[in-house]
């Protein structure tokens, strides 16, 4: 079994997989929800997709790994330990206390960033993150989000001659559910 399988394999074991009614970030309804936060709490889970993502960028000169609050922080922590690459956490909005930073970590003007995600319906707050990261000087190289539910995300980068790279499409996580 490759690590892809084995991935929507531990995904299915930890149900994360939830049918329903339920209300989406993006405000849109749906009958199923994908439980990451469930997921990334999980160890095997957390170093598999480290695995799987490190093997699309080792060869890559990457300076930084960043994740929007608060389910990528998790996947970003892992493949920056993974990677030996710096972390960076990206705030959905400015703190207003402290140094109020939109950005935790160090991003320097030029540095090669990927971003992940746990999962996307529209692609939007990955969106405002790659937003931030280029106002801040760094230089998205790669977005890649563990689910992607089929609902725009991929379109949405498109327009804005970007890539969204997911490691699983929701209709294939269904199918084997």
């Amino acid at each position: 079994m490759d690590l892809r399988d084995y991935l929507i394999d531990i995904l299915q074991e930890n149900k994360v997989f939830k049918r329903g009614k339920f209300i989406l970030s993006s405000g849109k309804e749906s009958d199923y929800y994908i439980d990451m936060k469930k997921a990334i709490t999980d160890v095997e889970i957390l170093k598999t997709i480290a695995k799987l993502i490190f093997e699309k960028i080792k060869d890559e000169s990457i300076d930084k790994v960043a994740g929007p609050a608060l389910g990528a922080v998790p996947i970003a922590t892992a493949i920056s330990l993974k990677a030996d690459i710096p972390l960076l956490m990206i705030r959905k909005e400015k703190k207003d206390y402290g140094t109020s930073k939109l950005i935790e970590g160090q991003l320097n003007r030029g540095d090669n960033v990927i971003l992940v995600e746990d999962v996307t319906t529209t692609g939007n707050s990955l969106l405002k993150a790659i937003e931030a990261i280029e106002k801040n000087g760094g230089i998205v190289k790669r977005a890649f989000v563990v689910v992607d539910r089929e609902e725009g995300a991929i379109d949405n980068f498109k327009e804005k001659n970007l890539k969204l790279e997911p490691l699983i499409q929701v209709s294939e996580f269904k199918k084997s559910n």
